[in-house]
């Protein structure tokens, strides 16, 4: 682990003034300031836009407040990182499930209902002692919904999709994973067609825990690859 581990956020905030930095030929910290300020007013002013366009096409009854309501429980509740959690946690204890989620993750999901709204393919991959594999997606955002729910902010950022192609290891190791030498990191590329989960490793000391305490060790960055358990 690197002695200064930062934020996911942290990290595509300071790729992001580095590049304007370039860009604009600058160095210094008030413009960086401003900057980020006038970022911070702009989401807000979003956010504000958003609720009055709920609002008026509520009132001209165009939407239904509550299948937005049923929509938003459907990606809080149904789908999300727990579902992938425990997909990893069998996977743990049961060699046999592991070696069909490798060969054919897709058709596994469709057996436990985990295929969402997506038709599409995926693949699960799993990380070693010798393997490290990192999940992108250089054209946008796509991600395995139904297992892992909505993508965080910093895997749709443009400093994270270029970079992390480009030096995985370097990223990796500004969330805070350092890797030895020896480990080899492979980048998956996200597509319209197929979506990837990593199989993080299991964490020493934990033979003795069931299904359900495995699951709740499994973090949704470790499935992207982002990072390893302890």
């Amino acid at each position: 682990m690197s002695d200064e581990k930062v934020s996911r956020r942290d990290f595509i905030s300071k790729s992001t003034m580095a590049a304007s930095t370039v860009v604009a030929g600058s160095g210094a910290g008030p413009a960086h300031a401003q900057e980020a300020e006038v970022h911070e007013h702009e989401q807000s002013d979003y956010a504000l836009r958003a609720k009055a366009l709920v609002s008026v096409l509520t009132r001209k009854n165009l939407i239904n407040p509550a299948t937005m309501d049923a929509v938003v429980d459907y990606y809080e509740n149904k789908v999300g990182p727990h579902v992938g959690a425990m997909v990893v946690a069998k996977s743990w204890t049961d060699p046999d499930y592991r070696q069909r989620l490798l060969e054919d993750a897709r058709a596994v999901m469709r057996e436990e209902g985990n295929v969402g709204v997506q038709g599409t393919d995926l693949v699960i991959v799993e990380n070693s002692e010798k393997v490290h594999n990192l999940v992108v997606c250089t054209l946008c955002s796509f991600y395995p919904w139904p297992l892992l729910g909505l993508p965080p902010t910093w895997y749709k950022d443009t400093a994270y999709r270029a970079q992390s192609v480009i030096d995985p290891r370097g990223v990796l190791k500004e969330f805070g994973t350092e890797l030895d030498d020896d480990v080899e990191v492979r980048v998956w590329d996200s597509t319209a067609e197929v979506r990837y989960l990593v199989i993080p490793e299991r964490p020493s000391g934990t033979d003795s825990l069931s299904v359900d305490e495995l699951a709740a060790l499994v973090t949704r960055d470790s499935m992207i690859g982002a990072e390893k358990l302890a």
